[in-house]
C-alpha cells in the first residue's frame, strides 16, 4: 500500500499543504515544533479515524478555522488509486471515497498506516483500553463482520450496564444478557484468531529485539474465564454486577500481555524495553497485514533517532527496505542509517506552517 498523495487544510499548525510521496522511503527534517509529526498524524487519521496523539479533539484543528481536513490518494496492489479523504466540521468527522460521502468504516478499510511514536511504550505499560484498541485495529482488516459484531455488543454492554445501575430486574438483564454473550462470544472468537498470527510474529521481532530477555511469550486474556461459556459467567456474577454497577467480564475488558523469560512481569522492563515491546508489535501487526492483504502498509516512525539507539536502528531501516514498505519517517536530523545503508529516499524540510521538498 502506498499513499502518493497527502493535503492538508486547517490541520494544527498547517493553513494548507500538498505533498508528493515517494513509495519507498520519506524523510521529513525540522526543529522541534515545525509541524513533523503532524503530517504522520495526518496519514493515521485516514486509517484510523483518531489521532496517536493525546489532547482533545479541537486541538487538531488550526487556530480560528471550522474544522480541518485530510486528503489522500492511496495505491494498492493490483487495484486503481483511490481518494480518500476526512474532515472535521462542527464537531463531527465526515468520511469521502472518491469524493462520495462514506461510512468511516469503509474509509478506514481503504487505507492501512501503523506507527512507532513518542507514546508507543503505552502500549505496554499503559491502560489495557490501548491494547484493546490496537488488537483491534488489526481484527478490523481481516474480519469483515468486526464492525457489526463489536457495534452489537457495544449497544447490548451499554444496555446491561445501564440495568446495572439502575437496579432493573434480573428478567430484564436477562435479554441483554444473550445477546451481549452471543456477540461477545464472537467478537472474543475473532480476536483469537487473529492471534494466532500475531503473537508469533511479535515474538519472533522480539527475538532479535530484546533476544537478551529469552523467549517471549505473548498472551491474549478473553474477558472472562476461558473455559466457562460467556452467558454463564455472566449469570454467575450477576449479584456482584449489580453491586458494583457495571458488567465485570466479557470482551470489553479483555488484554493481552507480553512476558520474557527473564522478565516475567510487565513492571521488570525498562522504558527502553517497553519501546522496543511496542516496536515488534507494530512491525508483528504490520507484518500480518501483509500476509493477509498481499502489501505491507504503510509505515509511520516518529522522531527515529530519539526513540531507538543506532543499533535498533539499523535494524529497523534494513527490515523496512527489505519488505519493501512505504516508510513516513521524521527527525531533526536524518537517520544515519538511511546513509549507512545507502536509502533512496525524498527528502522534506519542514518549517512552521510549511514543507519543502528537498533535492
Amino acid at each position: 500500500m502506498r499513499l502518493r498523495h497527502l493535503r492538508l487544510d486547517h490541520l494544527r499548525a498547517f493553513a494548507s499543504i500538498e505533498l508528493d510521496l515517494a513509495p519507498g522511503w520519506n524523510v521529513f527534517t525540522g526543529a522541534n515544533g515545525a509541524g513533523k509529526t503532524t503530517l504522520l498524524e495526518a496519514a493515521y487519521l485516514l486509517s484510523h479515524g483518531r489521532s496517536f496523539r493525546g489532547g482533545p479533539k479541537d486541538a487538531l484543528v488550526s487556530h480560528g478555522a471550522p474544522g480541518f481536513s485530510v486528503f489522500g490518494r492511496i495505491e494498492r496492489v493490483g487495484g486503481a488509486p483511490v481518494g480518500v479523504g476526512l474532515s472535521r466540521q462542527g464537531g463531527r468527522l465526515e468520511a469521502r471515497v472518491e469524493g462520495e460521502a462514506s461510512g468511516i468504516a469503509d474509509l478506514l478499510r481503504q487505507v492501512a498506516v501503523v506507527c512507532f511514536e513518542p507514546g508507543s511504550h503505552e502500549l505496554i505499560s499503559g491502560a489495557s483500553e490501548e491494547r484493546r484498541a490496537f488488537i483491534d485495529w488489526g481484527v478490523f482488516h481481516v474480519e469483515h463482520e468486526f464492525v457489526s459484531t463489536w457495534r452489537t455488543m457495544q449497544r447490548a454492554l451499554k444496555q446491561r450496564n445501564a440495568l446495572l445501575r439502575s437496579g432493573g430486574s434480573s428478567a430484564e438483564l436477562e435479554a441483554w444478557d444473550h445477546e451481549f454473550a452471543s456477540s461477545g462470544a464472537e467478537l472474543a472468537a475473532m480476536r483469537r484468531r487473529y492471534f494466532r498470527d500475531f503473537a508469533p510474529a511479535v515474538a519472533d521481532f522480539l527475538r532479535d529485539l530484546l533476544g537478551e530477555l529469552g523467549e517471549a511469550t505473548v498472551l491474549l486474556d478473553d474477558g472472562w474465564t476461558a473455559d466457562t461459556p460467556l452467558l454463564d459467567r455472566l449469570k454467575e456474577a450477576r449479584e456482584a454486577d449489580f453491586r458494583r454497577g457495571y458488567s465485570g467480564s466479557g470482551p470489553h475488558r479483555a488484554d493481552w500481555t507480553i512476558t520474557f523469560e527473564q522478565a516475567p512481569r510487565r513492571e521488570h522492563l525498562s522504558r527502553g524495553q517497553e519501546k522496543l515491546c511496542a516496536l515488534a508489535c507494530v512491525l508483528a501487526q504490520a507484518a500480518v497485514f501483509a500476509k493477509e492483504k498481499g502489501e505491507w502498509p504503510v509505515v509511520c516512525v516518529d522522531d527515529l533517532a530519539s526513540e531507538l539507539d543506532s543499533l535498533h536502528q539499523e535494524k529497523l531501516v534494513r527490515a523496512l527496505t527489505a519488505v519493501g514498505a512505504q516508510i513516513l519517517v521524521t527527525g531533526t536530523h536524518e537517520p544515519a542509517p538511511l546513509a549507512v545503508e545507502a536509502i533512496e529516499a525524498a527528502r522534506f524540510h519542514v518549517e512552521p506552517g510549511r514543507v519543502r521538498a528537498l533535492l
